[in-house]
């Protein structure tokens, strides 16, 4: 049986009743599961050795982006020879449930905590609105001193 359950930011995949809970190398925005895992994580998550998780992986060395094969462990797409291997979830769910022939096997993508980056990159968007709002309060001023002025120079004799 398989069974995913998603929630925002890290990752986990586990068989069983395990399941590892994973920090997301990728960011990803809320809910949308697209996050990567890598080569540690795929071991704890299977609990294989790392060498066996290597073995299983889809790789050529005269071939960076070999075809899918249902019997091995693919990657994601690189772009060059000294990217990590990064792998979708649903792929070590696959692989797991298709190829070790694991019964049970669960993706799961969990919170992952806070970083000073992203603390960073919020109190800048709060500053942001804050100051979007008060250009919002200055669009209606303009118009209100335009018609001052008009008013003050119809009332000014002309000389």
């Amino acid at each position: 049986m398989f069974a995913q359950t998603m929630h925002s930011g890290g990752l986990g995949v586990g068989t069983a009743d395990t399941v590892a809970s994973l920090p997301s190398p990728v960011p990803s925005d809320a809910g949308d599961g697209d996050a990567l895992i890598g080569i540690d994580d795929v071991q704890k998550s299977l609990n294989r050795s790392r060498a066996s998780v290597y073995r299983y992986t889809n790789t050529d060395p005269r071939n960076l982006n070999p075809p899918f094969n249902p019997r091995r462990l693919n990657p994601e797409y690189r772009s060059d020879q000294k990217d990590p291997l990064l792998f979708h979830p649903n792929e070590v769910a696959r692989f797991a449930r298709d190829v070790l022939r694991i019964k049970e096997v669960t993706v799961e993508v969990l919170n992952s905590p806070s970083t000073a980056t992203q603390q960073l990159l919020a109190s800048i968007l709060e500053e942001l609105r804050g100051i979007r709002e008060r250009l919002d309060q200055f669009e209606s001023r303009p118009t209100e001193i335009s018609i001052r002025r008009d008013h003050h120079e119809q009332s000014r004799p002309a000389a």
